[in-house]
């Protein structure tokens, strides 16, 4: 029943408005819980159901642990094993470009990491407000990260009609109009992209690294999405590997901080809390000066240290738990790339919906053209058309989903961000509730 006491046609609400893996209905993937669940309770050791590798990782990992427990207190930036398996991960993922783990910082999360790294960066004592470059759209929470410590944000559009694609000019123009106001001193990337689902090509990122040396921008490379990469001849580059591969000059000048989590990649662990940050070409001092900024606050949680150390190093062939571990990473990426085939069949059937291809990431950010009798009804309450929208989809069916004017947009422009990594029957359930509401909507409003 509505708040009119008119009944609805649905039992309850479908929330796909966030990227938690796990709501959506995808299983915790075995191995990780099981060594988890050794690590919290060492009795189970002695259990002979638990496989031979999944014992000996947690025995491992209990032994740097103070006490034998994950209940004690570790160094503040991780703890030194787990911080050398990620770095191995690191150079591995890039080819053999060498990372080293006093490069590594840890924490709860790859945003508490990226939080530090801003205040490293941005001055709030300057006559001259430091700023920020941001692309548009992008996730609500770092926009209000930013002006929580107090940055100009300066935002650059990704060009939606050629797949979300970054354009140096227009970086290049954010930052003569950011230049005019504040001190530009970063610039802020999320490869593969939220909300939008695109992914930058090797020369793509090339053109920024060098658009960054040439206006001495510190580079913040969120790459949480790296493992979640499933269009067609498609393939993560990361920012290092891209920099360590261009001319001496830029490759030893160039600063970078790159993040990654165990949150947002197949394991879906997001209330574990890991993620890592890694430090690239800063002078020393700086970066004496960013450790004692990170051990100001106490260790990152010793249960999201080892998902992490879980996520770097997971079972190889050979090993006991492969097989199993393998088919469970497959099924997921087998179910999220249904899903979006799914859904952009759906979108080509409604009208007034258009979508880019679905490259990477956890969320489909498709746009909705709405008539001008839509935006006027919408005006006439104070409220963006497709927050109305979303309000009326939620009302009618029972699907949440974002609006697209909370990560912003080009003006006069209009989204909604849906949540793709879910169980299939939970797809097709938000799909058709989505089509029984949106056709009869822009009928309303033609």
């Amino acid at each position: 029943m509505d708040r009119l006491g008119e009944r609805r046609n649905y039992n309850e609400v479908l929330d796909l408005s966030s990227g938690d893996l796990h709501r959506g209905g995808i299983k915790p993937i075995t191995f990780v819980r099981q060594v988890l669940a050794a690590c919290f309770y060492p009795a189970l050791l002695e259990d002979d159901s638990l496989p031979l590798d999944v014992k000996q990782r947690a025995e491992s990992l209990l032994r740097e642990c103070d006490g034998g427990s994950i209940g004690s207190y570790t160094e503040s930036s991780g703890i030194a094993k787990i911080k050398h398996c990620v770095s191995q991960f690191i150079t591995r993922r890039d080819g053999g470009v060498p990372s080293s783990p006093d490069n590594i910082f840890i924490k709860s999360g790859s945003q508490t990491a990226l939080m530090i790294m801003l205040k490293l960066l941005i001055s709030g004592k300057d006559l001259c407000q430091t700023g920020v470059l941001i692309p548009v759209p992008t996730y609500a929470s770092f926009t209000l990260a930013l002006e929580e410590q107090g940055a100009a944000i300066i935002p650059y559009h990704l060009c939606e009609e050629q797949g979300w694609t970054l354009q140096v000019e227009e970086l290049r123009k954010a930052l003569h109009t950011g230049r005019k106001t504040c001190n530009p001193v970063a610039l802020y990337i999320c490869n593969p992209g939220n909300p939008t689902g695109h992914i930058q090509s090797r020369k793509s990122i090339e053109e920024v690294i060098r658009f960054a040396a040439e206006e001495r921008l510190f580079i913040l490379a969120d790459e949480v999405y790296q493992s979640c990469v499933y269009g067609d001849d498609t393939e993560f580059y990361s920012y290092k590997k891209v920099l360590s591969e261009m001319g001496s000059t830029i490759c030893s000048t160039v600063e970078l901080a790159s993040f990654n989590s165990v949150s947002k990649g197949f394991m879906g662990e997001c209330g574990l809390r890991g993620g890592y940050m890694e430090l690239v070409n800063l002078d020393p001092a700086v970066k004496e000066y960013a450790s004692r900024l990170f051990s100001t606050r106490s260790c990152p949680p010793v249960v999201g240290q080892i998902a992490l150390d879980l996520m770097a190093g997971p079972p190889k062939p050979g090993d006991p738990s492969f097989p199993t571990f393998s088919e469970e990473v497959q099924a997921i990426k087998n179910t999220i790339c249904k899903n979006t085939g799914r859904i952009q069949e759906v979108f080509a059937e409604l009208p007034g919906i258009s979508c880019q291809p679905l490259k990477a990431g956890f969320f489909v950010f498709p746009c909705l053209h709405f008539s001008l009798k839509a935006i006027q009804w919408a005006k006439k309450r104070q409220m963006e058309p497709d927050m109305l929208y979303c309000l009326r989809l939620l009302e009618e069916t029972g699907l949440h989903v974002r609006p697209g004017c909370e990560y912003g947009q080009r003006k006069d422009s209009h989204h909604i961000r849906l949540f793709v990594a879910t169980q299939e029957n939970i797809m097709e359930d938000a799909l058709q509730r989505l089509k029984t509401f949106h056709t009869p909507f822009m009928k309303e409003f033609s």
